[in-house]
């Protein structure tokens, strides 16, 4: 392996792309495509940057961002070794139930869904938020200035645009390029819709997909957005507990029609689904013939290190829909989702926008293009990334020094909140209403639980709040646990 393993890397020095990017990505997909067969020893470091001729730093990067992805193990005073269970290999798979109702090469379109291709389309007050009410990006750090530039420029466009798709090309293409290069995703610019929302997008899925009496898998703690969506198309809800790698791939549940998973950051929990987990759930997915949503709702900031590229990137078939919102990466009034969909589902999902009046302003649209395109889209997340990564700390600092050991907190690695575990005999839902009675905005655990566990503990947001508001806000907590 030590003498292999450099001739199958071919590293461009004069390239566009950095040297630890290009040995990241080459050993990534070696690994992947079973070249690097799983249990393997690696080279350490030291010696793969001889025999490469690199600088020992690109090495260990290269090899500590696989390892934070779950493609190798590291352990003390040992050479790295190659993950188990990474192959996605159909053949591996296990048998297939013969009662599922969906093959693994077909999906099957609800009635009402199926219906729209014979169609014809018809012509055509809150408080002012508190920390830590979570969920919400920093309005005061988003450059108003260069977005009011754009909005003006698409407003005077706006006459000039007679042939009006309801999907905007250039915001298809500008996005697309974005997703490709930082989340991973395989996709045709035509396969991105534009929807008002996130939760827009988990209705146009759900309904598109599910008959009344299917089953829907849901995480445990998790969205309650996207028990509602299903629901409201008639399915049936399993809610699946989480380890600490995620949903728990559970054969022994009724077999879903539809998946719906957090795996960038889980909500509420904050955790990343390793590679090995997404792998069993994207297999799990093809035997049982179902569909996954996967909610990439805050995945563009990561603090540790890269993002875990998207798992709709990951998948062998088109299964995965993959579900994003700039109203969290920009800020809340900048209310566009968009839904990645299989490129064989184009027609009837636009379709099916139509009909249920899932449609956003072209106008917008064209504002994000020329947005994105500028280059101010990538600037303000990398900045806002840095900001959210020091508010995070200080509210990890702030939390231990004011309510000590009655919170436990697990820094997530990303996101833009966080989840502090309780003791089990408290009220978190009594905590929860005693905090905003003092202007301190949370939301209990037992809230976002949908199956029997002693679990308890507060939901708090804090990329919203500058250092001061943080403070002033942990204080307030620690004051009323004690």
């Amino acid at each position: 392996m030590d003498d292999l393993l450099p001739g199958m890397l071919h590293l461009a020095r004069d390239g566009d792309e950095t040297l630890t990017r290009q040995l990241t990505d080459q050993l990534r997909r070696l690994i992947a495509t079973g070249r690097l067969a799983p249990g393997q020893r690696m080279p350490s470091s030291r010696q793969l940057a001889q025999s490469l001729g690199l600088s020992r730093n690109t090495v260990s990067f290269a090899i500590e961002q696989l390892a934070a992805e779950g493609y190798l193990t590291l352990s003390a005073g040992r050479r790295p070794v190659v993950a188990e269970g990474l192959s996605l290999d159909r053949r591996k798979s296990p048998p297939r139930n013969r009662n599922n109702r969906a093959g693994s090469e077909r999906i099957n379109l609800s009635a009402w869904a199926s219906s729209l291709q014979r169609s014809v389309w018809p012509p055509i007050h809150k408080e002012r938020p508190r920390p830590f009410q979570p969920g919400l990006a920093d309005e005061r750090e988003f450059p108003h200035d260069e977005w009011s530039r754009c909005l003006r420029r698409a407003a005077r466009n706006a006459p000039l645009r007679r042939d009006r798709p309801i999907n905007h090309p250039p915001l298809q293409q500008a996005l697309l390029r974005h997703l490709v290069v930082h989340r991973g995703i395989k996709a045709k610019a035509s396969q991105i819709l534009f929807v008002p929302t996130a939760q827009a997008g988990l209705m146009l899925v759900a309904n598109a997909l599910l008959e009344s009496g299917d089953h829907a898998w849901v995480e445990s703690p998790g969205y309650a957005g996207a028990n509602v969506a299903f629901e409201a198309a008639g399915a049936i809800l399993s809610a699946i507990p989480l380890d600490s790698q995620g949903m728990v791939i559970s054969p022994h549940k009724q077999t879903p029609r539809l998946i719906f998973v957090t795996p960038s950051h889980q909500y509420p929990t904050g955790r990343l689904m390793p590679v090995g987990r997404r792998l069993e759930l994207l297999r799990f997915a093809e035997t049982a013939g179902a569909c996954i949503i996967e909610d990439d709702y805050d995945g563009e900031f990561h603090y540790e290190a890269r993002p875990v590229a998207a798992l709709q990137g990951l998948a062998p078939s088109q299964r995965v829909f993959h579900l994003g919102t700039f109203s969290k990466a920009t800020y809340a009034d900048i209310r566009i989702g968009y839904v990645v969909v299989p490129e064989a589902l184009i027609d009837v999902f636009e379709l099916a926008q139509r009909h249920m009046g899932i449609l956003t302003p072209v106008t917008m649209q064209d504002a994000l293009a020329d947005f994105i395109s500028a280059g101010a889209y990538l600037g303000h997340i990398r900045r806002m990334t840095r900001l959210y990564k020091g508010r995070r700390d200080r509210m990890l600092q702030a939390l231990a020094a004011e309510a000590g050991d009655r919170l436990a907190v697990e820094a997530p690695a990303g996101g833009m909140q966080l989840l502090a575990r309780c003791r089990p005999q408290t009220n978190d839902q009594q905590l929860a209403a005693r905090l905003l009675e003092a202007g301190v905005v949370s939301r209990a655990l037992t809230k976002m639980l949908y199956h029997k566990t002693s679990e308890r503990g507060l939901f708090l947001g804090f990329a919203a709040w500058n250092d001061q508001e943080i403070d002033r806000a942990a204080r307030i907590l620690g004051r009323i646990m004690r």
